[in-house]
């Protein structure tokens, strides 16, 4: 299907949600757009209302081994020449299936696309813009500056890459990104808002900090061998956050930033980097005074 696009939703407990998804693919205006909703066998309305428009998307709705397995299962079963995932809790902005396609036409020797994108609440109110960043893939390695329903990939990426890493629950986006990047695939920002990637209370990202910053330290030791200096910052306050430690408690604070930072340190590099001592000497001496 050369010339086309093809979009995958996976999708679990989300009935609140996924018809706003839904219609912001299926009201692209795209002729032909090839849409595909892998539902993990939601016990909600998600069915219901996947049967309503099963005239216009194909959809399953069966147990998987979590959202990876569901969005490689929905890559298996698409064959556009471009795809997208969209979570069914983000969505599209008019237009983007179209500035997409054209700036791959334009750009054909691009494999994967990006454009910017914004967190959304639950009304679709925007939050603040995604901070996304030209390619630089040194720099990806220590911020995730791609908004993940913001990406398109050639087919011919999946064909020679795979897909996700169905052994990830959180960072299967990041890592996907930085694989390919490995692989010299070729990136290139589209400078256009192009999705809303919801933020609130229950989303799995923000519900689920520390876990998620563990996932992302392990899948940078596997992957790059190391985990660049802010992983490991990163770690330690968000274990300091999720523990309710107060930043206003400044030497406390930094004094168990600190230890969690060096122990963090210990746990995936299995050293403890000079540039590493120096910024946790910083905290602790700039408290102290």
């Amino acid at each position: 299907m050369k010339g086309t696009i093809s979009i995958v939703t996976p999708s679990f407990d989300q009935g609140r949600f996924i018809e706003r998804t839904i219609r912001s693919v299926l009201d692209q205006g795209v002729r032909d757009v090839e849409y595909v909703v892998c539902d993990g066998g939601s016990t909600d309305h998600t069915v219901n209302i996947l049967r309503q428009y099963e005239h216009r998307l194909r959809w399953v709705s069966e147990k998987d081994a979590g959202q990876a397995d569901a969005v490689n299962k929905g890559f298996s079963m698409t064959r556009g020449d471009l795809v997208g995932w969209l979570n069914s809790d983000d969505i599209y902005y008019p237009g983007t299936l179209r500035a997409v396609m054209d700036f791959s036409e334009a750009n054909p020797e691009v494999d994967v696309i990006y454009g910017d994108a914004n967190h959304v609440d639950e009304n679709d109110v925007v939050i603040e813009p995604y901070p996304t960043e030209d390619w630089d893939f040194e720099r990806l390695k220590t911020v995730c500056f791609i908004c993940q329903p913001g990406v398109f990939v050639t087919r011919r990426v999946l064909d020679r890459y795979g897909g996700l890493d169905e052994t990830l629950q959180y960072c299967m986006d990041y890592e996907y990104w930085l694989r390919l990047g490995l692989k010299n695939a070729k990136f290139a920002h589209l400078p256009r808002v192009l999705a809303g990637s919801r933020l609130y209370a229950q989303n799995k990202t923000l519900s689920c900090r520390l876990k998620v910053h563990a996932e992302i330290n392990a899948m940078m030791r596997e992957l790059l061998g190391e985990v660049p200096d802010k992983w490991i910052y990163n770690y330690a306050h968000a274990s300091l956050d999720d523990r309710g430690w107060l930043r206003s408690a400044r030497r406390r604070y930094a004094i168990g930033v600190a230890a969690v930072t060096l122990y963090a340190a210990l746990k995936w590099n299995h050293k403890v980097r000079r540039s590493v001592l120096r910024t946790v000497a910083n905290w602790v001496g700039g408290a102290l005074k």
